[in-house]
Formats: structure tokens, C-alpha cells, sequence
């Protein structure tokens, strides 16, 4: 079983250190209550900033004539190719983040890796290439349809924002190996879903050469997603015996 930084200590946090204090702080004589009160106010507030805000931005128009002509005819005709761009550029940016995740956690391995578990730096680092490359292909996809991978989406700015939290818990130096792969599990969760998506936008824009490539990526996230669930459940000890992990079928990936 592998070896674990979490360890029995000193109750720092609950109430049951102060038996005392927590019957006075529970008992109800009513003479703190004062007026019966909810948090209307604060919804109110709340409200008003949600009425008045204007979005995270707008999906920048392509940077070529031939782009912006191109983008102009798909809008007139009903599509929305501005959805799938800004997708693209939230895949992009999240595949950054992601090789920049399994940048952290190699270098945590190579002070902390003790052989318990069957993840090896080697396989961190084929994942890690495969991030790099997904990155790769997104910012071709979406010059190929006359975009700038370099200008940043509504939906990038969301997902940079989502990420920050797996980040930090990645590069936190206190963080064992079980919690910052719990982090990459988190990650790859969130990138499987993402990709479904992007194969399915493909599609309806009938682009088969996308729908081709990222159903290629899917599948090694697919693949990702089953490897970091092992290694997790090896960190925390658990076991299966030889439970073979069925390939999910399920989803837009089956297409061709």
C-alpha cells in the first residue's frame, strides 16, 4: 500500500476541542437572535450587479478578411461558427493549463515518487506531450478557420478562471501525491467533457477532418482519464483485485 502524508495529528479546526465554548455558542436563549432576518438584502445587491454586468467578453472576430468573410456567410446562413471558436479557444486554453499541471506534478514525482504506485515519470511526461500536441492542433484548428489562437474567448477566460484552483494545488509544495492527482482527475474529467463537445460542434459544421482529429484526442484523454483514476486509487490504497476498465463507448466520439 502505498504511503501516505496524511497522518493523525492535533484537532486545530472542530468544535470538539472546546466542549465548553460550543454548548454556550449552541444554546438558544433567544437573547442574540434579535430581529428574524434572511439574506434578501445581499440578493438584492447581488442582483443589481448581475442586471448591470456585460459578460466575460466577445469572440473575437477573425483576423483575416478571408476568416471574417467566411465567418459573416455560416452566420447568414443560420450557423453559429462564433460557438464553435469560442470552444476551440477554451479547449486551447485549457490544454495549456493542462501541460503546465503535469509540469507540476513531474517535478513533485521526482522528489516524491517511491515506486508504491505503477504511475512512472515516463508516463507523466508521453501524457504531458500528448497535452502539448492536443494544444497544437487546437491552434491550428482554429486558424484554419481564419481565428487568432492568440486572442482570448469568453469561454477561455472562464475555464483560465475554473483553473486556477487545480494550479495551485499542483504547486502547492504541501500537497502529497494522492491529492495533486486528485486534482488531475479533476482536470481530465473536465477535459473528456470538453472534447465531447468539440467533436460534436464539428460535426454539426461538417467538418470531418476536425470531427477525425479531436475524436483522436478524446480517445487518449479517454485514455488519460482511466490511467490518473488508477494511479489515484493505488495513492489512497484502494484496490480492485483485476477489475479490467471497460473503454466508454458512449458519446459523439464513436463517429467515424
Amino acid at each position: 500500500m502505498a504511503q501516505h502524508s496524511e497522518h493523525v495529528g492535533m484537532n486545530r479546526t472542530g468544535i470538539q476541542m472546546s466542549p465548553l465554548d460550543t454548548k454556550a455558542m449552541l444554546k438558544d436563549d433567544g437573547s442574540a437572535r434579535g430581529e428574524e432576518g434572511d439574506e434578501s438584502a445581499l440578493a438584492d445587491v447581488r442582483s443589481s450587479y448581475i442586471a448591470d454586468a456585460e459578460g466575460l467578453g466577445s469572440v473575437p472576430l477573425p483576423g483575416t478578411i478571408t476568416g471574417a468573410v467566411s465567418m459573416g456567410v455560416q452566420m447568414l446562413k443560420g450557423d453559429s461558427p462564433q460557438i464553435l471558436l469560442d470552444k476551440l479557444g477554451e479547449r486551447l486554453a485549457f490544454e495549456r493549463t493542462g501541460a503546465r499541471l503535469y509540469d507540476a506534478l513531474i517535478t513533485k514525482c521526482e522528489v516524491m515518487l517511491d515506486g508504491e504506485i505503477s504511475m512512472s515519470i515516463e508516463d507523466l511526461q508521453a501524457i504531458r506531450s500528448d497535452e502539448a500536441r492536443h494544444f497544437l492542433l487546437l491552434s491550428d484548428a482554429i486558424e484554419s478557420l481564419g481565428g487568432d489562437p492568440t486572442s482570448q474567448t469568453p469561454s477561455a477566460d472562464l475555464v483560465g478562471v475554473e483553473s486556477m484552483g487545480l494550479v495551485q494545488v499542483l504547486n502547492d509544495p504541501r500537497t502529497s501525491l494522492a491529492q495533486s492527482l486528485h486534482a488531475i482527475v479533476t482536470a481530465e474529467l473536465a477535459d473528456k467533457a470538453g472534447w465531447e463537445t468539440l467533436v460534436a460542434l464539428a460535426d454539426e459544421h461538417e467538418l470531418t477532418d476536425m470531427v477525425n482529429d479531436f475524436t483522436i484526442a478524446l480517445n487518449e484523454e479517454r485514455e488519460h482519464l482511466a490511467l490518473v483514476q488508477t494511479w489515484y486509487e493505488e495513492a489512497i490504497g484502494l484496490t480492485y483485485g483485476d477489475v479490467e476498465i471497460e473503454p466508454d463507448q458512449s458519446g459523439p466520439a464513436a463517429t467515424p
